[in-house]
């Protein structure tokens, strides 16, 4: 029987912080659906518990934002659809309707001072002093049309559903007889001895082939220098750089972007600073007492007034910048802690990390890097005034050929496998198109990372096909010579392998065996491919292995198993850590189960056409 879907578990805190985080991501998208017989506002209900179109609007643009955050790119509720989302978005609603309205069933709920206690600790509400502010908090959720009740209720269903979630799970807890096997296999060591044969364990060099030797490798190996199906491609460009020539560049703009970049040329003295203010001075005087004292670092200052040091990061400032603190902290001559120093926002404590001195470039120092931004910059834009003349004569019928005739486009062709990466392939708009061409396709205006423009069509396909051997003789020559150095080593290999096995005397080699104790499945021996740490975990106690390279022969001989030793610190938070994993696991599992029975026995109604309509909004 398949389980149902896991539900993560969170604290309070979490879910409040995790939810308002959400929602500060977003702006209602409305509170209504128009055309449906009036304002519309719910989307269905699960028992007494209603499910709002502003609910699903927000929770699905949430969705779209981690979407468009984890591929860079805008994403379509078209697109958001093939990824499921939306029918994710409505179970993940559904189901915590399904839990409020068990929540008001059995009369769980959390007091005022539960809910004030959970807002204050969210950090978006604190202001610069690290304390809850209540403008901060009236501030965010204005932004979000939200009012203070909605939001405290929504905190109050979290936090209901939440000490459901404990209630039911507070019974999961890790079995010994899971735990054990576990730690068993993370924990537990090896000792391994290595022994590794290369060429010079032969008694002879291989030497290189002569033609026959060559040709016949070459054609036993022959799938190793097949190049893949490719298609050949006739294309147009245009390049930036290709228009130079063309550009004419006035001296007098070059001093233009020179002094409209004068800060980036010309920078004062800076230093980085981290500023921490306080409430009131002489909370600030005793701060800056203990720093002075050795008591605290300004580090530990920050951490314990609940901050991070991004937080108090002010970043590479000049003296403006840092206005009545200027003096006090540009006479520091190295790194170090003053103040406090009355600023705008209260008293405050500088620390000054690094002096970055003043640097100034002349106009003559970089005269040629603008010369070259100006040019490119100039031909990016010329491409972009001529692309409505290349769509027009493409949507006219026009071929690559008579692109290339009509236009500065300059006319190639290439035959592109995968993998091709020279020539117009170097661009990975260009070989992206050209995957995705297909014969009968119409020609379409493509644009190249440096603001170049393309056109290709699709001229015929091309069958795998062997590389001649003259354009792969030196790869082939050293395969054969790979081969015949493994070929040869193989016997001494086995041997060896045999003498270590009965303790025999073994051929006479001049090599020395490195031994690893208390090897784990984690670690690396030095110089050695990685895949010997896992292949000696595959091995019984005793055993000989031989394992192949690309230019050598590796013995392993396992020479004890050690079981984890549960006396050791780093073994004993292993187990701890694997003992919450499984009880957490088990937990999740257990309310899935739970809140699945609550839905089979839970009316749902659901609005099709509302789901549709707010979808349609996107």
């Amino acid at each position: 029987m398949s389980k149902p879907p896991k539900k993560t578990k969170m604290n309070a805190k979490n879910i409040a912080a995790g939810f308002l985080m959400a929602l500060l991501a977003l702006s209602l998208l409305g509170f209504g659906v128009e055309g449906f017989g009036g304002r519309t506002t719910t989307i269905g209900s699960v028992g007494d518990r209603k499910i709002t179109t502003s609910e699903f609007s927000r929770a699905l643009q949430n969705e779209l934002r981690a979407l468009q955050t984890q591929f860079g790119q805008p994403i379509t509720m078209e697109q958001a659809r093939l990824f499921g989302i939306d029918q994710m978005v409505l179970e993940q609603l559904v189901t915590g309707a399904v839990l409020d309205n068990e929540a008001a069933r059995l009369g769980v709920s959390a007091g005022d001072s539960v809910i004030q206690r959970e807002i204050t600790q969210i950090p978006s509400f604190r202001g610069l002093s690290g304390n809850f502010d209540r403008e901060a908090y009236r501030f965010a959720l204005q932004n979000i049309n939200m009012s203070e009740r909605d939001f405290e209720d929504s905190i109050r269903a979290d936090v209901a559903r939440t000490i459901l979630q404990r209630a039911v799970s507070a019974g999961a807890a890790a079995p010994e007889t899971y735990v054990t096997p576990l730690l068993e296999y993370q924990a537990q060591t090896r000792d391994v001895t290595v022994i590794s044969l290369s060429a010079d364990a032969l008694e002879e060099p291989v030497g290189t082939p002569d033609a026959a030797a060559l040709q016949a490798f070459y054609e036993a190996n022959i799938e190793r220098y097949t190049m893949p199906e490719g298609k050949r491609i006739r294309y147009a460009w245009i390049t930036p750089e290709m228009m130079i020539d063309e550009i004419e560049l006035d001296e007098a703009i070059l001093r233009q972007a020179y002094e409209a970049r004068s800060a980036e040329f010309s920078q004062p003295e800076r230093r980085l600073v981290e500023r921490l203010v306080f409430a009131d001075t002489a909370s600030a005087e005793a701060a800056m007492a203990r720093i002075n004292s050795g008591e605290i670092t300004f580090e530990a200052l920050v951490a314990e007034r609940g901050l991070d040091l991004d937080d108090a990061d002010m970043g590479d400032v000049t003296r403006g910048q840092l206005g009545t603190a200027a003096d006090a902290v540009f006479a520091l001559e190295g790194p170090g802690v003053v103040g406090p120093v009355e600023t705008s926002l209260g008293p405050a404590i500088f620390r000054m990390n690094a002096i970055l001195a003043a640097q100034e470039t002349s106009f003559e120092d970089v005269r040629d890097q603008l010369r070259d931004e100006q040019f490119s910059d100039l031909a990016r834009r010329a491409l972009m005034d001529d692309m409505d003349l290349f769509e027009d004569l493409i949507a006219g019928g026009a071929s690559v050929a008579d692109l290339a005739q009509e236009t500065r486009m300059e006319q190639g062709e290439i035959d592109w496998r995968p993998g091709e990466t020279s020539g117009i392939a170097a661009y990975e708009a260009f070989r992206n198109a050209a995957e995705a061409v297909q014969e009968g396709d119409f020609p379409e205006i493509g644009q190249l990372e440096d603001g170049g423009l393309f056109v290709l069509e699709f001229v015929e396909s091309l069958p795998a096909a062997p590389r001649p051997l003259e354009e792969v003789r030196f790869q082939v020559i050293s395969e054969w010579r790979n081969a015949r150095v493994l070929e040869g080593l193989r016997g001494l290999a086995e041997d060896l392998a045999q003498s270590l096995r009965d303790g025999s005397e073994g051929p006479e080699l001049a090599l020395v065996p490195v031994r690893f104790d208390g090897l784990r499945r984690t670690d690396i021996m030095p110089d050695l491919p990685r895949d010997l740490v896992a292949e000696s975990f595959e091995m019984a106690e005793g055993e000989v292995r031989i394992v192949e390279g690309t230019t050598r022969l590796h013995l392993l001989q396992l020479n004890a198993v050690q079981s984890p030793d549960l006396m050791l610190e780093e073994v004993a938070r292993l187990r701890q850590a694997l003992e919450q994993q499984v009880a957490q696991s088990m937990a999740q599992d257990l309310f899935g189960y739970f809140a699945a029975s609550l839905r089979q026995d839970t009316p749902i109604q659901l609005n099709q056409q509302i789901i549709d309509a707010v979808q349609a909004g996107f």
